[in-house]
């Protein structure tokens, strides 16, 4: 009997992320973001009830493990970057924690990386000006900035010229800078530093994802960038990217690099909340996660190649 519970409890996990019902809400938003190790620990309940020799839990949990890992191996294996000839566009993301992340660290990556388009969240004045401080605007001195106390900021910076498209504001109040960047040799490509609200209450984060704009396949070309307080098991992230975008670390077969928490402090297995959302006309050849100090994200570097005008 104990057993079957465990493996209707495995079950139950798997239904709801099959059928995308974390789109209701509720508590089942913030817990389907773990479902990479549900997956894992339902292929140990297959190895258990097999050493039990219970075979029809065994094979019950065998359809649940395999369910589950058809939803997230895909994201770690390479699905071909598409890159192309056109000009690239290195970017860097970064969540600031309410401005306490280091600021040297950041400008630090940006050089070292070549970093030519830096999106901030949780971007406080403070945090601004300590990355003035740290020589930012030598490296890129354009920007599209909207600071704010508290958890709701956001800001672009870049090598390139951008054009100012305003502040998105999601319906919990988060913003977003949006700007038109112009690469040489490229289209003109919309970019945004996104920021859906964290899922407490659980509803913020699902209601605020789809308020995310959508690709536009025949349109202009679009990035998203940020901490996106989601991961792949989401359906109201997946809805997103199947309006025209690629996930760019799934594109490297980086699905499972883990983004948040990594203050070094949080007893939370980590999850991969932070995205590079690329329209499908954009390559992806590069990608890779860098721990900030005073902050509990990773800093997220991607590549991209842009078409041509």
């Amino acid at each position: 009997m104990v057993l079957w519970l465990i493996v209707a409890g495995f079950a139950a996990w798997a239904l709801v992320r099959v059928f995308g019902l974390d789109r209701f809400g509720g508590p089942l938003f913030p817990l389907v973001a773990f479902t990479p190790y549900v997956a894992v620990g339902a292929l140990a309940v297959v190895g258990l009830a097999t050493a039990l020799r219970a075979w029809w839990p065994a094979a019950v949990a065998g359809v649940v493990a395999i369910a589950l890992l058809v939803c997230v191996v895909p994201r770690g294996l390479a699905a071909g970057g598409g890159a192309g000839s056109g000009p690239r566009l290195r970017v860097l993301s970064s969540n600031m924690m309410i401005g306490s992340a280091d600021a040297g660290a950041i400008v630090d990556l940006v050089r070292r990386n070549g970093v030519q388009l830096l999106a901030v969240q949780e971007f406080t004045p403070e945090a601004e000006r300590a990355l003035d401080a740290a020589g930012l605007a030598d490296l890129l001195p354009h920007r599209v900035s909207y600071p704010e106390p508290g958890a709701g900021g956001s800001g672009l910076f870049s090598r390139f010229p951008l054009r100012d498209d305003g502040l998105r504001t999601l319906p919990s109040g988060f913003t977003q800078a949006t700007a038109t960047i112009g690469v040489p040799g490229a289209v003109t490509v919309a970019v945004e530093s996104a920021h859906p609200c964290a899922p407490l209450p659980p509803d913020c984060s699902r209601i605020d994802l789809s308020a995310e704009p959508p690709a536009s396949p025949d349109g202009v070309v679009r990035v998203l960038i940020g901490d996106f307080n989601a991961t792949l098991d989401h359906v109201r992230l997946r809805q997103l990217i199947e309006t025209g975008y690629r996930d760019a670390a799934s594109v490297r077969g980086r699905g499972f690099t883990a983004s948040w928490p990594y203050d070094g402090r949080s007893w939370i297995p980590g999850v991969t909340i932070d995205h590079v959302l690329a329209d499908r006309r954009v390559g992806v050849t590069g990608y890779d996660a860098y721990q900030v100090p005073g902050s509990d994200h990773r800093a997220i570097y991607t590549e991209l190649v842009l078409p041509g005008p």
